[in-house]
Formats: C-alpha cells, structure tokens, sequence
C-alpha cells in the first residue's frame, strides 16, 4: 500500500519526526536507544512513525528543509516497547 512518508525538522528543539499517517497518536520510548521515540497509533497502538531527539547532534548539521512528503511503500513489525 501506497503511504505518504512526513518528516518534520524542528531546528530550535533538534528534533526529526517521522510519520506514515495523519492520525491521532502518542510517542512511547524506544528499548534501544533514549533519543528515539516511536509514535502509535491511539486507537490500534500500531507503530506509524518514530521521532529522533538531539537529531544534528547525534548526525551532523541540521537539514534546511522544513517538511516534505515521499511516497513509498512500508512494513512495520511488531515491536518490543
């Protein structure tokens, strides 16, 4: 299926977010590292995008672009939260 990938940039708080659904959701930490956090979707808990803390910290110089949509196609697995 055919998704919409979103990444948002947040300079001043040096986060990167990604998401595959417009939806309402919650953030819970991932089990392999604190700056990563993976986003769940409120009603089925499935994982629809995650979030990078400290992101040009841990990766270098922080993007210039704000949003930006790609289509692609993707599988989640269940994950150990």
């Amino acid at each position: 299926m055919e998704k919409n990938l979103r990444l948002w940039f947040d300079k001043e708080g040096d986060i990167l977010e990604f998401t595959i659904r417009n939806t309402e959701g919650f953030f819970t930490p991932s089990n392999r590292d604190d700056d990563i956090w993976i986003r769940l979707d409120a009603k089925t808990r499935e994982p629809i995008g995650f979030m990078i803390l400290n992101f040009s910290k841990s990766f270098g110089t922080a993007p210039k672009w704000k949003k930006l949509s790609i289509p692609f196609d993707v599988e989640f697995k269940k994950l150990r939260i």
